[in-house]
Formats: C-alpha cells, sequence, structure tokens
C-alpha cells in the first residue's frame, strides 16, 4: 500500500519536502503519510496532542459529523475520518492549502470530505447552519479569532446539543471569553502551544 504521494498542484521543486508531510496516527488510514501546502501560516496538530485529542474523542468520534475551521493541512479532519467520524465539512481560505486537501483527500478515495474554500468566519456568518457534533477550530494564533468563532458557533446554533469544541491557541484557554454556555472540559499544553476540549450545553 502506498502511503506516500507527491502533488504537482502544490509540490514544487523549492518547497519543503522534507517537513510538508503530516502522518496519521490512528484507525484506518493510520500511517499514511500526507503532504501538505507550503504555506507559512499552515501548523499541523503535532502527533502527540492529536494523539492525546482524539483519546479525549475517543467515545464521540464514531458517526461524529465534524466541522474543520481553518483547516490548513486538513490533518484533523482526515484523522476523524479515519477514526470512524461520519463526516467532515473541512473550511480553508487559502487556495494552495485547499488543493492540498482536494488531493489528499482524493489519495484516500473518501467521500465524506467536504472542502469548501472561503473564509471561516464568512462561511458561518452566512451559511445557511448545518449542525455539527465536533469543531476543530485552529485558526492563526495572532488573528484574534478563538472567541469570535466561538460565538458565532454558539449564537447562530451551529453545535449540537452537548457539542465538542476543540480549540488550540498560544495562550491559556480559560484567558478567553467562552459563551456562557460553554464548560471548558479538559486544557493541556505542549510548548508554546495550549488546547483543549469545551463543551455545549446539552
Amino acid at each position: 500500500m502506498r502511503t506516500d504521494f507527491t502533488c504537482p498542484i502544490f509540490m514544487t521543486a523549492n518547497s519543503r519536502k522534507s517537513t510538508n508531510r503530516v502522518r496519521i496516527i490512528g484507525g484506518e488510514w493510520r500511517s499514511r503519510v500526507l503532504h501538505f501546502a507550503d504555506v507559512p501560516d499552515i501548523r499541523p496538530t503535532p502527533d502527540r496532542v492529536r494523539e492525546t485529542l482524539f483519546n479525549w474523542l475517543q467515545y464521540k468520534i464514531t458517526g461524529a459529523r465534524c466541522l474543520d475551521l481553518f483547516a490548513g493541512s486538513g490533518v484533523l479532519g482526515f484523522e476523524a475520518l479515519s477514526r470512524g467520524a461520519s463526516s467532515v465539512t473541512a473550511v480553508e481560505l487559502n487556495p494552495m492549502a485547499a488543493a492540498a486537501i482536494r488531493a489528499n483527500s482524493q489519495l484516500l478515495e473518501t467521500h465524506k470530505l467536504v472542502l469548501v474554500q472561503a473564509s471561516a468566519t464568512d462561511w458561518l456568518q452566512h451559511r445557511e447552519t448545518t449542525i455539527f457534533d465536533i469543531v476543530f477550530l485552529d485558526p492563526p494564533f495572532d488573528a484574534g479569532l478563538h472567541e469570535t468563532c466561538c460565538h458565532i458557533l454558539q449564537d447562530r446554533g451551529w453545535l449540537a446539543p452537548g457539542g465538542l469544541v476543540y480549540l488550540e491557541a498560544a495562550t491559556p484557554l480559560a484567558n478567553f471569553s467562552l459563551p456562557p454556555a460553554w464548560t471548558l472540559l479538559r486544557e493541556k499544553r505542549a510548548g508554546d502551544v495550549h488546547y483543549g476540549l469545551c463543551q455545549s450545553a446539552a
């Protein structure tokens, strides 16, 4: 079975080929290696952080409807599908990053990932609302969008009752002004990255 590929859409002779790769760490596609776009803002969630996250989600991920905002490399969505999620909607504005996600979806021969090339905040505010069980929210750390997106998710009814939101940030999640109906269930730190899991009201 092939576990690697090079896609001319987003890999060039000058790309950082040795670093622009990420490995799925569990489930059906375990050990599959994917390439992602050579875009400076993309920083895939590290293996050990993903392992912790999906340990938290192990009883929730099967059959879950997932939303991957600011998808970047797309690895959180592909990891979720690999572990049994029923669907993933990946929202990514950058055209090179979106092309890479599309190519990886084709590589894995999955029709369970829907790619939306759009601004995540605009899409949340103006798209007809769909209900999701799990949301992955990892915007650029310096964009200041964590709180904005959390409140849009709550106010526009994007989350199923008791829905889960994964956050990844440069500052402690307890410092954020999250929607009052949310509970911060778990929080950890890995180097300079703070990450955790919130739950909306049931």
